[in-house]
């Protein structure tokens, strides 16, 4: 071969290697989400500054940190919320009051902008309220819905783009998957469904109110594919609880009654409850099948992350010979891991603060 031909050939090589390394890289700066509303949010580069806000954060914030070197790395400010708990936020992220910013729960888009985000993370509530105030200042906006069983798979796989670490967000979707697959296997060739009833207790102003949640929330849900008939769900009010009073309660006269109770500690209330003569006279009183739902720092029918063992936990309590097998310490221990928390961290920070009706 001549030098007159080598040389052309030479450069032309290196004209190839160069547009095929800058297109690569283009290719990995670059990204595209596609977030829970369907819209196409596009990012120059892999956003390096994220603020959750809005309705509901602490269940952002709990999704967030199962992805936790990213969510550490990350996320740069988080709004308040009634049930924030720093316990718990400071064994995810022991460095959290150094590293990151504690907006107000009621934060409003000047607010976020002062954090100099790459992009904000709201739950897809915000999409009429506080979301288009934070675009109009020209900053990204990524919603997850965080909302239904159906959706949250979907929900993760939005926070794997935005973390830019969808291989955890897949492993995510494994872990939730053999759970669900597990009930819905067992659950499905069932023809006796107890009558249940899931009842939200909260004291305002001294007295005692009772709640139902609407046919589509996730604690309904939960019911439903654990085996449950949801006595309430055609009666319950669409977009929030429906506040219940003991006659109807009583009309309905349930199989089982599960109780939450967001400010204390349910397993006490149900046993008011069971030891109340008002509720003497119920099914699910006589037959001892009246229990307070779990929790740890959070209780777990919400759509926070923990939804999975209430699901699991419930199908023990209303199809128990199908799910006796069920360890739920063990589907606890397993969670956890998700978070990155030690065998030891789990025995000694988490088990202590277990409430409701567990072994």
């Amino acid at each position: 071969m001549s030098s007159s031909s080598f040389v052309p050939r030479f450069f032309v090589g290196l004209v190839v290697v160069f547009i095929l390394f800058v297109g690569g890289v283009s290719q990995q700066q670059g990204i595209e989400v596609v977030d829970a509303l369907g819209r196409v949010v596009r990012f120059e580069r892999p956003p390096e500054r994220l603020t959750l806000a809005g309705k509901g954060s602490f269940m952002l914030l709990d999704a967030a940190y199962l992805f936790p070197t990213e969510a550490r790395q990350k996320i740069v400010a988080f709004a308040g919320a009634a049930q924030l708990s720093v316990e718990w936020l400071a064994l995810l992220d022991p460095t959290f009051r150094q590293t990151k910013i504690l907006l107000e729960s009621q934060v409003g888009p000047e607010q976020i902008a002062a954090t100099k985000p790459d992009a904000v993370v709201l739950r897809a509530v915000e999409a009429s309220k506080l979301g288009p105030g934070v675009e109009r200042l020209n900053i990204p906006v990524v919603y997850v819905e965080l909302e239904t069983i159906e959706r949250y798979p979907n929900d993760l796989r939005i926070l794997g783009q935005v973390f830019g670490n969808p291989s955890r967000a897949q492993e995510l979707e494994a872990f939730y998957a053999e759970r669900l697959g597990r009930v819905a296997q067992r659950t499905r060739e069932i023809r006796e469904r107890p009558r249940v009833l899931l009842l939200n207790y909260s004291v305002r102003g001294g007295t005692v109110a009772f709640e139902v949640a609407p046919a589509s929330w996730m604690q309904t849900q939960m019911v439903e594919r654990a085996g449950g008939n949801p006595i309430w769900a055609s009666t319950a009010q669409p977009g929030g609880w429906t506040v219940v009073n003991f006659e109807q309660i009583a009309a309905w006269n349930p199989d089982i009654i599960f109780v939450i109770d967001y400010s204390g500690d349910s397993r006490g209330t149900a046993l008011k409850l069971r030891q109340d003569p008002l509720w003497a006279s119920l099914k699910a009183v006589k037959n001892n099948q009246i229990y307070g739902f779990p929790g740890d720092f959070y209780s777990w029918d919400q759509p926070n992350p923990r939804w999975i063992l209430g699901l699991s936990w419930l199908a023990t309590k209303i199809q128990p010979k199908f799910f006796s097998d069920i360890d739920i310490l063990s589907e606890l221990r397993a969670f956890f891991r998700l978070y990155g928390l030690s065998a030891e961290t789990i025995q000694t920070k988490i088990l202590p603060v277990l409430k409701g009706d567990l072994p």
